[in-house]
C-alpha cells in the first residue's frame, strides 16, 4: 500500500509541475543523456565531467548527475565538495534544486552519497521516486549528463531507459567489449526505440579504435538489427591521469593535450558542429601575427 500510494503521489506532483510550466510558458525541453559503461574502470566518470565542460563550450547549459549510486565520485573528480547530495533528496530533506553546486566554469553539479550503503540498496518504488523528480530539473538546462554506475543493475537499467540518448563507453580490452555489449543487448531489448553512442576510450591509435568499435556494430546488426553510432574515441593520454591526480578536469588543466582534442571532437559531433582544433608551433604564429595586422 505504501509503494502504491507513494507512486500515486509522485505521479500528482509531477502533472502539476508539468501543467504549472506550461501555464507560465516556461517549459524548456532538456536533453537528457545517460553515459554509462558495462565494465567498471573503464573511464566513464572523467568523460563525464570532460564532455559536459566540452558542451558547454558550445554554449550549452549543462548539468551532470551523479547517478552511481553508493559510489559516487563526481564531486571528488571535481575538487568540490558538496554540503547536500541525493541522499538528503531521499530523504525528503531537500528538493533537487537545493542541492545542485556549481563547479568549475560554471558547470552545474548534483552530487551522489558517496559509502552511503542504503543509496546503493534502494527500493524499487525509490528509483522510480527519484527519476520522477528529475522532472523538476525540466528546462533548467539544455543537456542534463546522467553519470551511472558500470553493469546491469536494476538502478543503472532505470537511468538508462529513462533517458533520451546513451553514451555507452568501452576500452579495447575483450572483457570491456563483451561488457559493452551486454549492456547494449540488455538496453535494446526493453527500448527499442533508443539512441545509443559508442566512445572508445584509451586507445593507442584511431585504428585500434575503429577496430574495437567494429567488432562491437558488427555483432550489435547481427544479432540485435542495431546500428550503434560510432561517436568517437580517446587516445590513451599521461594527461589525463595527473589531471586526475590534482582533482581538475584535463580539458580545464592540459588544454593542449591529446585527450583535450578528442573529447572536444567527440562534443562537436554530438552537437553536429563542424570542429577546427586550434592550431600551435609556427603556423599559429603566423596566424595570429595574420589577424593583428590584418
Amino acid at each position: 500500500m505504501r509503494d502504491q500510494a507513494e507512486k500515486l503521489r509522485v505521479l500528482a506532483r509531477t502533472l502539476k509541475h508539468q501543467v504549472e510550466c506550461e501555464i507560465r510558458g516556461t517549459q524548456k525541453k532538456t536533453r537528457i543523456i545517460a553515459v554509462t559503461s558495462g565494465k567498471g574502470g573503464v573511464g566513464k566518470t572523467n568523460f563525464t565531467v570532460n564532455f559536459a565542460l566540452a558542451l558547454m563550450s558550445f554554449g550549452q547549459k549543462v548539468i551532470i548527475l551523479d547517478a552511481d549510486l553508493g559510489l559516487a565520485n563526481i564531486d571528488v573528480v571535481l575538487g568540490i565538495n558538496p554540503t547536500y547530495n541525493l541522499y538528503h533528496v531521499l530523504k525528503g530533506e531537500k528538493n533537487i534544486q537545493d542541492i545542485i553546486v556549481k563547479g568549475p566554469q560554471g558547470l552545474q553539479v548534483i552530487a551522489g552519497g558517496s559509502g552511503i550503503q542504503e543509496m546503493a540498496n534502494l527500493r524499487r518504488w525509490q528509483v522510480e521516486q527519484f527519476i520522477a523528480k528529475l522532472e523538476e530539473l525540466e528546462g533548467m538546462a539544455d543537456i542534463l549528463i546522467i553519470d551511472t554506475a558500470a553493469g546491469l543493475s536494476r538502478n543503472v537499467m532505470s537511468f538508462v531507459l529513462a533517458a533520451d540518448e546513451v553514451i555507452v563507453i568501452t576500452i579495447p580490452e575483450p572483457t570491456a567489449i563483451t561488457d559493452a555489449y551486454g549492456l547494449v543487448k540488455a538496453t535494446t531489448t526493453k527500448k527499442k526505440n533508443g539512441v545509443i553512442h559508442l566512445v572508445v576510450n584509451r586507445v593507442e591509435s584511431a585504428q585500434e579504435a575503429d577496430l574495437t568499435a567494429s567488432k562491437l556494430s558488427i555483432v550489435a546488426e547481427k544479432f540485435l538489427k542495431l546500428n550503434i553510432g560510432h561517436l568517437g574515441f580517446i587516445y590513451d593520454d599521461p594527461a589525463v591521469s595527473k589531471a586526475v591526480k590534482s582533482q581538475e578536469p584535463f580539458l580545464l588543466k592540459y588544454p593542449k593535450s591529446q585527450a583535450t582534442e578528442c573529447i572536444q571532437r567527440l562534443a562537436a559531433q554530438m552537437m553536429d558542429q563542424a570542429f577546427y582544433p586550434e592550431p600551435s608551433g609556427v603556423k599559429a604564429f603566423f596566424g595570429k601575427l595574420a589577424k593583428l595586422f590584418g
